[in-house]
């Protein structure tokens, strides 16, 4: 459903969000919100703002949208007005829905909100949390992967390139492995459906210098040339025709 506001509007999945909204609005984007509910359990790390929201039976993220690099000095999370449809948070809202609709590894998404101030606008979104999984750079971190994780992280990633999805941003952060070793990936920010093309090639290898970049860090063995030519054997596994070469 979609609900205009005072500033802007909220784009947001009925059953998950409608009581909430009706009785606080869109208070809901607000972390102020949630810590006053006692309800904010924790912060995670990286360039945008990502709080860990309990609501009861469920478990949510909500991440405010931040700019990176040098742009970020001039405005920290404001982006320049192009009309609703190009708002980050509902574009990527509405990519995810898609993709949990073809049963792709991705949270669920759960409400997205813009607040409009003339010519720029601040957005929010809110996902479902992954139950019990953590980033694979904290997974390398506590330790070397089995050979059939790096399968299983190609595999997933073969899923999503298969159904056309190109990842903007595919790093070590976004790739997330729960306590069963089941994959999925999140952050799609700037991402898109497209044709097959030269972009898969540029995921794999955006992640390979992740991975290169926070390895240097760890302990020997944790990320190797063998480890990556598993993932590379489960992508191809499970890949396209198309993709299968790369």
């Amino acid at each position: 459903m979609r609900l205009a506001t005072a500033s802007g509007a909220i784009l947001a999945d009925a059953p998950f969000l409608g009581a909430l909204l009706d009785a606080s609005g869109e208070a809901i984007f607000d972390p102020e919100f949630w810590a006053a509910r006692t309800q904010l359990a924790a912060v995670a790390a990286g360039r945008g703002s990502a709080w860990f929201l309990d609501s009861g039976p469920r478990q949510w993220v909500l991440r405010h949208y931040r700019r990176g690099g040098f742009i970020a000095h001039l405005s920290a999370d404001r982006y320049i007005w192009t009309g609703e449809s190009r708002v980050r948070a509902f574009a990527e809202y509405r990519l995810l829905a898609r993709l949990i609709e073809r049963g792709l590894p991705v949270p669920k998404p759960i409400g997205a909100r813009y607040q409009r101030a003339g010519f720029r606008y601040r957005c929010d979104l809110i996902t479902e949390r992954v139950e019990g999984a953590r980033p694979l750079s904290a997974e390398l971190a506590a330790g070397a992967l089995a050979d059939e994780t790096w399968l299983a992280i190609g595999a997933a990633l073969a899923r999503l390139h298969a159904a056309g999805v190109d990842h903007a941003d595919l790093n070590a952060h976004n790739v997330l492995i729960d306590r069963r070793g089941a994959v999925s990936v999140i952050d799609f920010d700037r991402g898109r459906i497209r044709k097959a093309g030269a972009w898969k090639l540029r995921n794999l290898r955006r992640l390979r210098r992740s991975l290169e970049k926070i390895s240097r860090n760890l302990p020997p063995g944790r990320f190797s040339a063998e480890a990556f030519a598993s993932l590379l054997s489960g992508y191809r596994a499970c890949a396209d025709p198309e993709s299968r070469g790369l």
